[in-house]
Parts: C-alpha cells; structure tokens; sequence
C-alpha cells in the first residue's frame, strides 16, 4: 500500500507534468502510469505494456523526476514495471487489431505476381536475388536462415513469395509455410487464449521451410518473440529452412531481444537497396510490356526519374496513367503524365540543390559522381558534366562561381561555356532536348 503522503505528492506532480507536454501526450501515456513506491532515490511505477513503458523512458523521464524534485523527492531514476500477466494481456489485445486475412486453410497464401520470372534483378537487389534463387533450388539448407531486409516498396515480399513458388514448382512435396509475422503473432496468442498452443508448436515446426515476412512486427512482443525463439531453434536443429524479411537488419531491429538478433544474423543477411534510375527503367518496361499497352520510352524515363521512393508507387504511377489514357482516351506523353501524377509528384519532391542535380545526371547517365567533378574530358563525361552545370544554373540561386567550385574547382567561365552549349544542343538535337527536359522535371517543385 503506498503511503498516502506519497500519492498525493504523486498526484500533484501529474498535474505539473501535465502543465509540460500537454494534455493530448498525458492522456497517451502518463496517465496510464501507477505510483508504486518512492524510495532511495528511485520512483518505481507500473506500466501496462513494454511499449508504454519504453516511450515514457525515452520521452518523458526528465519531466517526471523534474516534477517530483519540485516537490521536494530527491529521485534520480525511474523504474517501472510490467508485470507478465500484463503483457500477456496486451499481445491479446494486440491480436484483436490484427486483420486475419487469409479466407482459406492455407495460411501460406502467395500471390501468383510474385515470381523470379516477373522480378527485375539489377544492382541494388541482385545479391538478395542470387541468394533467394540459391536457397529455393537448394536440397537443403545453405544459409539458414537467409534474413532479406530493406526499405518499403523494395521488393522483399516478392522475393519471399517467388521463393515459395520454385520450391513448389521444383519440391512439390516440401511443406513451405508463408505467413507474416503479424499472422505469427496472431496465431500464436489465438491458441494460447483458446488453449492451443501446442497444436499451434506443432504446425510450425512440422514444416520443410519456414518464411515470415516483416519480422520486424514482433518487436515489444515477449511472449511471441519467445516462442519464435524456440521455433527457430528447433526448426534450425532439424535442419529445416528459414527465410525471413524485415525493414532493418537484425541487429538494428527495435525490441527484439539480443538472443533473437544473434540467431537472425546466423545465415546470410541480404540487403536490398533503394532502386537506381536503371533498375526503375527496366520495372517500368517490363510492367508495360506485361500490360500489353504500348507505352511510349520518354514517358517510362520521365517516371523512372521522377518517381524515386519505392517500386509500389512506381507501379502504381504506371497504373493510374494507364488506365487514365485508356479512360479518357488520352495518348500518353509526358504532360499527361505530369497532369495526372501531381499529387504523387508533389510526394517525391526536394529541395534543389547542386549535390541533388549532380547524384541525378550521374544516375541518368551513368557515370561516377567523381567523374563528373574531374579533369577528363571525354564526351560522355563532358557532356554529362555541360547538362548538371546548366541545371544549376536554371535551378539553383547559387552564383556561377560557386556552380564552378563545385565541379572540382572550375571557373565561372567554364560554367557559361556548359550553358552555352547546352542551349545549342537543345536547338540542334530534339532526343538531347526531350532527355534534358525529362531531368528538369524530376528535379522541379
């Protein structure tokens, strides 16, 4: 029982804290906090959940101990507490917001897109390709597990999905489980509640290949992460596959605990990176080619420039000035496009600058940042280097000097002969024109 002293000294300092961040961040998360005991210069209060707990540590332990300290409680430290049955509670009430969307038995539903055949392979993702291939056509386990990870909209679930696919195709008697870790999770704490658990055990560690996409929704979770644990453990014993996918790395997952990051980074960790102005290119044709709509080369490299974040929204672009032509009956072209796409344009804009303008000339012609800086001089270079002066020049405030600097120490009069000549080439060469055009557009606001 706390003393009542201490509550009410407590229940002031709320009230202050409240004063601090405001009331909105004091319904989400102090209020949720019970006075325990405050004693040898330690506040100890109990949490509802690891997330509660861990966002109050982070956010907002200097506002608490300054309140308390106001009211004359010498605490320097915070400890709170959440108990196991609490933590239970909240992975169940976690359950109750994750969507069970599979309709069927087989919980391990693919989509029949996502196959090795419709994946472009190119610099970024070439080695999580290799490895995925590899571990699909293996007998048995090479890298156990294979941990594919990288940003949004990058390519891991078609990776994971094509994956399961040739195993299939080539080990049609191989039992391969798909599932996300959400469904994990949810599957998981539904046998506990209904007092399943072991048959849940034993469904997953019956498989040949186990895959859990987004890994990374397990973190805060104890009690899921100890059974995946386990399950891990006990498939890797038996020789079993694993493939996992995740937005970071193991070791920079937040909330998972460290035996589980060192068991994930056992195999091989396969990074994909964002996409280059190529590998988008060779998406887009083969996503128009599988549309069998002909869709003109200036407007896919208009998309390919201007459409940087992830390969969702880039197939999505394509989609909406597709169905936009065909609607409307409308033909493609870059203004089309342009029009129709200004909300997502508007999305993938930056500020411009002379750093942003040489990374995208090198990305559309294909050459190092350090060539375009240096001395040489052959003509791919030179006119590389003509093309990132002159947008410089027509869409950046800084002086031709600076323009010059930046380009490995050039003077201003090397910048006014780039221009010079960029604007001659514009008057001679319509393809040189319409692909300085296509670079003006992905750079503008």
């Amino acid at each position: 029982m706390v003393d009542n002293n201490l509550q009410q000294i407590w229940a002031e300092a709320l009230e202050d804290i409240k004063g601090v961040i405001g009331e909105q961040s004091f319904k989400n998360w102090i209020v949720k906090l019970d006075l325990i005991d405050i004693g040898d210069s330690i506040l100890t209060i109990s949490a509802p959940s690891n997330f509660v707990r861990d966002t109050v540590l982070a956010r907002f332990s200097e506002d608490i101990l300054n309140a308390l300290n106001s009211y004359g409680c010498p605490v320097t430290s915070i400890d709170i507490k959440v108990s196991e049955e609490e933590t239970k509670r909240q992975d169940a009430k976690s359950l109750d917001k994750i969507p069970n969307r599979s309709n069927s038995n087989d919980i391990s539903v693919l989509d029949p897109r996502f196959t090795f055949q419709n994946f472009v392979a190119g610099k970024p993702n070439e080695f999580a390709y290799a490895a995925a291939v590899r571990v699909a056509e293996s007998d048995t386990p090479i890298f156990n597990p294979l941990f594919l990870y990288g940003g949004v909209g990058l390519g891991k679930t078609h990776l994971m999905h094509s994956i399961a696919w040739r195993i299939k195709e080539i080990h049609p008697r191989k039992n391969v489980m798909y599932l996300s870790a959400e469904k994990f999770m949810y599957l998981f704490i539904k046998s506990l509640r209904f007092k399943t658990a072991m048959s849940f055990k034993e469904m997953v560690r019956a498989v040949d290949i186990l895959m859990v996409d987004d890994v990374q929704f397990i973190g805060g979770k104890e009690t899921t992460q100890e059974e995946f644990f386990h399950t891990f453990n006990e498939l890797v014993d038996n020789n079993k596959q694993i493939v996992l996918s995740a937005d970071k790395s193991p070791s920079n997952l937040d909330g998972v605990e460290n035996r589980l990051k060192s068991r994930l980074g056992w195999g091989l960790v396969a990074d994909i990176h964002p996409t280059t102005y190529e590998l988008r290119l060779g998406i887009l044709q083969s996503k128009a080619k599988q549309s069998k709509i002909s869709v003109p080369d200036k407007v896919l490299e208009f998309l390919a420039a201007k459409i940087t974040s992830n390969i969702r929204e880039l197939e999505g672009a394509l989609n909406r000035i597709i169905a936009h032509s065909a609607l409307v009956g409308r033909e493609l072209s870059i203004d089309v496009a342009y029009e129709v796409l200004k909300d997502l344009l508007r999305s993938n804009e930056q500020i411009i600058t002379i750093d942003n303008i040489q990374r995208k000339v090198c990305e559309y012609y294909g050459i190092k940042l350090s060539d375009l800086t240096s001395a040489k001089r052959q003509k791919a270079i030179t006119s590389a280097r003509h093309v990132a002066m002159y947008l410089c020049k027509q869409l950046t405030t800084r002086s031709l000097p600076d323009i010059g600097k930046s380009f490995g120490g050039k003077d201003h009069a090397t910048v006014i002969h780039a221009v010079k000549k960029v604007n001659e080439n514009m008057q001679n060469d319509d393809n040189f024109k319409s692909d300085l055009e296509i670079l003006k557009k992905s750079l503008e606001n």
